[in-house]
């Protein structure tokens, strides 16, 4: 299926390319979260003319996460969980748990955004993780894994 990318999509292309993708891809994700629409003639025509007002709202979108990357970037974030006397944590930290801890800080990110390379953490300690706010700004933070005392 052919879309109109109605902003840059990671590994895909930018505003306004017209790019063949599955058709699930296209009908489950790119289509519902507004990322595209279906480039028929009529909608090639619109694109066209809303292009000044998508390509504004685009770099308002990247100005603002340019600006949320700058007060995040090098933060550090402490979560606390019950663990072991060897350190392991009964459970795990995840993306989830770094994004409500951000939240609390007064931050606003998704659990979307926070980007776990090695997967959930497991032990207690301090961990780099990167947090993708746009498709062109990603930051690092410092998460410390803090065993709970009670």
């Amino acid at each position: 299926m052919q879309v109109i990318l109605l902003e840059k999509v990671a590994n895909l292309g930018n505003l306004g390319d017209v790019v063949r993708v599955k058709d699930g891809y296209a009908r489950n994700f790119l289509i519902p979260t507004r990322r595209a629409r279906r480039a028929t003639e009529a909608a090639v025509k619109e694109f066209a003319d809303r292009r000044a007002d998508l390509e504004k709202a685009a770099a308002e979108k990247l100005a603002s996460a340019r600006a949320l990357g700058e007060r995040i970037s090098g933060q550090v974030v402490r979560v606390t969980q019950k663990a072991g006397v060897d350190g392991r944590l009964f459970g795990s930290v995840t993306n989830h748990d770094v994004a409500e801890a951000l939240v609390a800080q007064g931050h606003s990110v998704a659990k979307s955004q926070v980007r776990m390379p090695s997967g959930p953490l497991k032990t207690v300690g301090e961990y780099t993780v990167s947090v993708a706010l746009h498709t062109d700004v990603a930051v690092e933070i410092k998460v410390q894994v803090v065993a709970q005392t009670d």
